[in-house]
């Protein structure tokens, strides 16, 4: 019984040996399953197309191909060797049409080898320099050096740019505990991978040292609740609760004005109120919590939570959110009746079926805002911004006089 050894097509690296069984339906089968596509054609190594079982003898080197041409293993990413001049631009040709997203590439990254395919590094951050390297756009990749055994070669550090490789393969960035995320975000900037800085220098952010700001965590929270009295106000004010678990505690009347609050969770809490004026609450959940009366008056809430969360007072009072910044924030099916939104940017926010009547929107920004199923009536919505904002189903239909100043 014959054995072969079955290469990509173009290819001198990840070579599989089959044996040769039965015909020629057989062996493309083979070849699908040990390379991970569907062959359709074989190749000697001079390109000859194999038609007949018989033409193939024992340890021959067999090309495979999903139906394209055959494609000289001489033709490299830094240059094309053994072929004559004239043949040059034709390789680059196939070359470039040859190329897909499933392909798989090799990378020397410092030393160290990486194997991926060229979605994973062109799809994740379309944008990136890694994706223009190889993206098909550009004569099938990058114009780069290559080791010996055809890997591109990559002059950066293993050890930070395999997070990068993890994040780009299934869009969630994980740090081992002994590596530096500082080293992380230079190759990331290096690489242009913008979709993953952001989050990188939070982590950096959260983890530097801050003697006098240490976040303060839930215990120490509860302690200081326990030696207050209920009739003194608790004063909190430019205190880091950075990250911290508050959720579900009696906060009643603490004044949190200017803390740092960001990645908070407050879910459940009664915040009745409180005073977050100027307070960062970017990212912090506050879903099902009492905010009735509360005062967050150019407060920060980038990206909170604020699910099912009730601003009503029977007693009238109002909350005040005026000028609070507000994007992407996610209010749905909340109850804010009479709330004060005067100045305050909520574009692109989730307001889905809130209780808006009376709502103070004046010149409030909800481009993009998503207010299908909201009780409007009687809101004030004179000089909003309101463009591709959705309506759908609101409870009562807005008057001009709403919208007009």
């Amino acid at each position: 019984m014959k054995r072969i050894v079955l290469f990509r097509n173009g290819s001198a690296v990840d070579g599989k040996v089959i044996l040769v069984k039965g015909q020629l339906d057989n062996i493309l089968a083979a070849a699908s399953k040990k390379l991970g596509f569907t062959a359709k054609k074989l190749f000697t190594a001079q390109g000859g197309l194999i038609d007949d079982v018989d033409l193939i003898r024992d340890d021959d080197v067999i090309y495979v191909s999903d139906g394209e041409q055959f494609i000289s293993t001489a033709v490299q990413s830094n240059g094309f060797l053994d072929l004559p001049i004239q043949k040059q631009d034709q390789a680059v040709q196939v070359a470039r049409k040859t190329c897909n997203k499933s392909e798989w590439v090799t990378l020397n990254v410092g030393g160290i080898l990486f194997a991926t395919t060229r979605g994973t590094l062109t799809s994740t951050d379309p944008d990136s320099m890694l994706a223009r390297m190889f993206s098909s756009d550009e004569e099938c990749g990058w114009s780069s050096s290559v080791d010996s055994s055809g890997a591109y070669l990559i002059d950066r550090s293993p050890r930070y740019f395999e997070p990068i490789l993890n994040f780009l393969r299934h869009g969630r960035l994980i740090l081992d505990k002994n590596i530096n995320p500082e080293g992380v975000l230079e190759e990331a900037k290096f690489f242009g991978i913008t979709s993953v800085i952001d989050d990188l220098e939070e982590i950096i952010e959260s983890s530097k040292p801050a003697d006098d700001n240490t976040a303060i965590t839930r215990r120490e929270l509860v302690l200081r609740l326990l030696s207050t009295p209920t009739t003194s106000e608790l004063r909190c004010q430019g205190v880091n609760f950075a990250g911290a678990d508050l959720s579900k505690l009696d906060l009643r009347f603490v004044n949190f004005k200017y803390s740092n609050m960001r990645n908070a969770n407050l879910s459940g809490a009664n915040l009745s109120n409180c005073n977050f004026e100027r307070a960062d609450l970017t990212k912090a959940k506050f879903n099902s919590a009492n905010l009735q009366s509360v005062k967050m008056l150019c407060a920060i809430l980038e990206h909170a939570s604020l699910k099912g969360c009730n601003f009503e007072d029977p007693a009238g009072s109002r909350a005040n959110m005026e000028g609070a910044i507000m994007k992407n924030v996610d209010l749905e099916g909340s109850h804010m009746a009479g709330v004060n939104l005067r100045v305050a940017n909520l574009k692109n926010a989730n307001l889905q079926n809130c209780a808006l009547r009376g709502a103070d929107l004046a010149g409030a920004d909800l481009e993009n805002c998503d207010l299908s199923g909201c009780d409007l009536q009687e809101a004030n919505l004179r000089g909003a911004n309101l463009k591709g904002a959705a309506f759908e189903l609101i409870v009562n239909p807005l008057h001009m006089a709403q919208t007009v100043r």
